[in-house]
């Protein structure tokens, strides 16, 4: 198979025969991300729970979902014994949530899993107890450029990877999620976390953190906006996020990509999402290889959002299916997520080296 056939190739995990799910909580990310993805997948949403019953019923009426409820107990008893739960709920709400749930059962738990460690600790001991198959939903994982990376990579062409950076420079409306007006902590903990797994999901975890998270004096009522987070992989390695969320000049010299650097070939992913948010641009990938003729583009069919909710959902009820071995974002790898998101606020807050005394 020659290398654009291996590009081609590539696809999203699914079940071999997907379950049922029940989506709890019916916010923006809901509307906009998970139930376009599940439909276009061919997964059935059999229930919608949310506090604000009226908000469950009316977007269950518009996603074609047969109930829509403010009752777990009502979702449960009304979806099939073997229903995958999908939970888009604030990190707060999570641990209240997670017990109401059946033993045993599938979860999908949205990210962040926690506002902190402490938080993503409880989490993990909550589902544990309840032996529950939990995964956290970090989704730019399966985002189809992502995939595209990896297929490529997988292929050798590029040779051993050395560098990797994550780079952004955009405007995000923070104020379009109230919820986060009064975080304490909030671009690393509800945006770079997502680089921080990717990264994570390429080198495994890295032997230490280095980082600095900084208020924008645009917004001064908001935590932090902007970070550099620099991973210690060894010397041989350069890792780093670089993220600016104020960049609100035009949006003609934003940026959002993620590249990889080996000793053979190189490649970028666009994330589209960012850039002019929330309008968003394509995502797209390039390539190129050492012995080739420039970059060149590789076709990508779908976006991060909301294409790569198919495959975080999909890698769960493939792995309960028993169609899949691994389960890539389950709580038992995304508590180091969480514990290098602690590590970068911790870093941040110690401060640098200052400068040896003449």
């Amino acid at each position: 198979m020659n290398l654009e056939e291996i590009l081609h190739n590539v696809s999203e995990p699914k079940p071999k025969i997907p379950r049922s799910i029940v989506m709890i909580g019916s916010g923006g990310i809901v509307h906009d991300a998970h139930l376009p993805a599940y439909a276009k997948a061919g997964f059935q949403v059999a229930a919608l729970v949310d506090v604000n019953r009226e908000r469950a019923e009316t977007l269950a009426k518009k996603f074609n979902v047969e109930l829509g409820t403010d009752s777990i107990v009502e979702a449960i008893r009304f979806a099939p014994a073997n229903a995958v739960f999908d939970v888009a709920v604030p990190a707060k709400a999570i641990p209240s949530i997670l017990p109401q749930l059946p033993n045993g059962s599938a979860v999908l738990i949205q990210k962040p899993m926690g506002d902190t460690l402490a938080e993503a600790i409880e989490i993990q001991r909550i589902c544990r107890a309840k032996g529950l198959v939990a995964a956290v939903n970090f989704q730019l994982r399966f985002a189809p450029n992502m995939l595209l990376a990896r297929a490529l990579t997988a292929s050798g062409v590029l040779g051993e990877l050395h560098d990797m950076e994550v780079s952004l420079s955009v405007h995000m409306p923070w104020e379009l999620w109230s919820f986060l007006s009064a975080a304490p902590r909030l671009e690393i903990t509800y945006h770079s976390i997502h680089y921080i797994d990717l990264v994570r999901s390429w080198f495994g975890n890295p032997n230490s953190v280095y980082a600095k998270t900084v208020r924008s004096p645009r917004t001064p009522n908001l935590a932090s906006t902007k970070s550099v987070i620099v991973f210690d992989y060894g010397d041989d390695k350069r890792v780093f996020i670089d993220t600016n969320h104020s960049h609100d000049f035009s949006p003609q010299k934003q940026r959002s990509f993620v590249q990889w650097e080996g000793m053979n070939g190189a490649m970028r992913a666009q994330m589209g999402v960012n850039l002019n948010y929330p309008i968003g641009e394509p995502d797209n990938f390039e390539y190129a290889l050492r012995d080739g003729e420039g970059w060149k583009q590789a076709p990508v069919t779908g976006n991060w959002f909301p294409d790569a909710f198919m495959g975080s959902m999909g890698s769960l009820q493939a792995y309960v299916q028993g169609d899949a071995k691994t389960l890539p974002t389950s709580i038992e790898d995304a508590i180091d997520t969480m514990r290098t998101v602690e590590a970068a606020y911790l870093s941040s807050a110690r401060g640098g080296v200052t400068l040896p005394v003449e």
